[in-house]
């Protein structure tokens, strides 16, 4: 059985890294962790390949050559799932999808011959069975969830690791908390599942012995779910390993901002190499949290608990949103301000959208508000829902924000308001040659052909004379600022808006 894995491509989005990657020579920013997973399930006599549109282009010859077709998929990358289905349809080539875009909306891709939907620990194994015995069906799903300590090390062999940025592994799926917006609960759960301590040890194992060294993303949408756990046994676990191979992996993952409250648990992350953590702040408007349900935000001083985070060694990367119907007209100008008054450098802005699956989606089509399905792209200007605010409003309002945190001079001001907080991790910054390659590149493209110069050059000044051991850092954070600027330029240039559909 000749099998081909086909990861589609993203669009461009403040995700993808796309204008920052070439400063560093990489394709795609992640490998598809899901997909060559996956591939661990299969049969062991199965030829297998994978394709990673976001590095390489799949050609009509690498579908022709597989007997049976694999796609996995977010849901922002619904359009070129379709793509990759219609031309294997053409050429006769059985497909099988699985993932969240299909396990949240399976009814929109009959052409699918297959679908293996939920968890694959699960679903994978009874298809594969039934395509053996020649009875396979169209559809799988199941409502359980998967023992973490079955799932198998991914085929990390399956891809050359020199196309990506960082490399990425999981932990633990499923959240405690249960956000609106959110469809991980139910995708995952609220009860945290963790794979073993030497499980993960393997993972690392893995990497290491493949030659990887930088970062490593825990792709967990709550890595801090079950903190015990953490304390007692992972993190301690990380801090030998790192110490025995000689400190190759920087970590970075996802949290809710009650991290602040442990210092402890930020302690021991920091000792154990993690740098970045991406934390949901939403809004600073308290009725927007109450709205959501976002319960481990409110009443508590945010601003506060980002700088507790920051001061511990990590640097906090936010989610924004606007569009809340409680938002009032200010949220743009409140926004604004404790984005830059936080030194939340990457601040990923986006506007409500009701995703298949979470409890907002059945509320607004209860309400009759739902418009359209979403493109899975909050950043994209196409609202899904009638808004309460007027959408031109609510649109004029969003490009307010992302010009005012984009622009080199607001942007870059930020950068050193953060360093200022910033703790330098132990050990500092170990160069390799992409970041080499990285801070030449940055010299040229933002120091003498960029509109930045002139910030630039006064953030290199102030880091090398103030913070020196954080000048890798600052090289990066400006390298990060000249993608958000591109991707927010062509946010706020896009004709994708229908101000008369949207407006109550």
């Amino acid at each position: 059985m000749n099998v081909l894995l086909v990861y589609p491509r993203y669009p461009d989005s403040f995700w993808s890294f796309r204008h920052a990657l070439k400063f560093v020579g990489k394709k795609a920013a992640f490998p598809p962790l899901g997909l060559l997973t996956v591939a661990a399930l299969f049969p062991a006599n199965w030829k297998t390949r994978l394709m990673d549109q976001n590095v390489r282009d799949v050609a009509d010859e690498d579908l022709a050559w597989a007997d049976m077709v694999f796609v996995s998929a977010m849901t922002i990358q619904r359009d070129a799932v379709r793509a990759i289905l219609a031309r294997c349809r053409t050429l006769g080539v059985t497909t099988v999808a699985g993932g969240p875009l299909f396990t949240s909306s399976p009814e929109e891709f009959p052409e699918a011959n297959h679908l293996v939907l939920g968890e694959a620990e699960l679903t994978l194994p009874p298809f594969l069975a039934d395509l053996a015995a020649g009875r396979a069906r169209h559809c799988y799903s199941t409502e359980g969830r998967a023992d973490l300590g079955l799932t198998p090390l991914p085929r990390w062999e399956l891809l050359d690791i020199r196309d990506y940025a960082a490399m990425n592994i999981q932990y633990s799926r499923g959240c405690p908390f249960d956000c609106e917006f959110c469809d991980i609960t139910q995708l995952f759960g609220r009860r945290p599942r963790t794979k073993g301590r030497g499980q993960l040890m393997a993972e690392l194992d893995a990497l290491h012995e493949r030659g990887w060294k930088g970062g490593v993303f825990f792709v967990d949408d709550n890595f801090i779910g079950d903190r015990n756990k953490l304390k007692r046994e992972l993190l301690p676990a990380l801090i030998a390993w790192q110490e025995a191979h000689g400190h190759p992996f920087s970590f970075f993952t996802e949290s809710s901002i009650d991290l602040a409250d442990d210092p402890r648990l930020m302690a021991l992350m920091v000792e154990a190499g993690f740098t970045e953590v991406f934390i949901g702040i939403e809004t600073p408007y308290e009725e927007g949290l109450d709205e959501s349900g976002k319960v481990q935000n409110r009443n508590r001083d945010l601003l506060e608990s980002v700088k507790r985070i920051q001061r511990a060694g990590l640097q906090v990367q936010g989610g924004f949103i606007v569009g809340f119907d409680s938002d009032p007209a200010s949220i743009f100008e409140k926004q604004i301000r404790f984005i830059q008054e936080s030194g939340i450098v990457t601040a990923m802005v986006g506007m409500l959208t009701a995703l298949r699956g979470t409890k907002l989606h059945r509320r607004l089509a209860e309400e009759g508000r739902l418009l359209r399905d979403t493109s899975g792209n909050n950043t994209a200007i196409a609202l899904n829902f009638v808004t309460r605010m007027p959408a031109d409003t609510l649109i004029r309002g969003y490009r307010q924000i992302l010009k005012s945190i984009y622009s080199p001079r607001p942007y870059y001001r930020r950068v050193i308001t953060f360093l200022k907080e910033y703790r330098t991790p132990p050990g500092g910054f170990q160069p390799n040659p992409a970041h080499l390659r990285a801070f030449f590149s940055s010299i040229l493209f933002l120091g003498v052909l960029g509109r930045e110069r002139f910030q630039y050059w006064k953030l290199f000044a102030w880091s090398l004379l103030r913070r020196p051991r954080l000048l890798p850092l600052a090289i990066t954070l400006a390298i990060y600022g000249f993608h958000f600027r591109k991707v927010a330029e062509s946010i706020s240039a896009s004709g994708m808006f229908e101000g008369k559909e949207l407006a109550e």
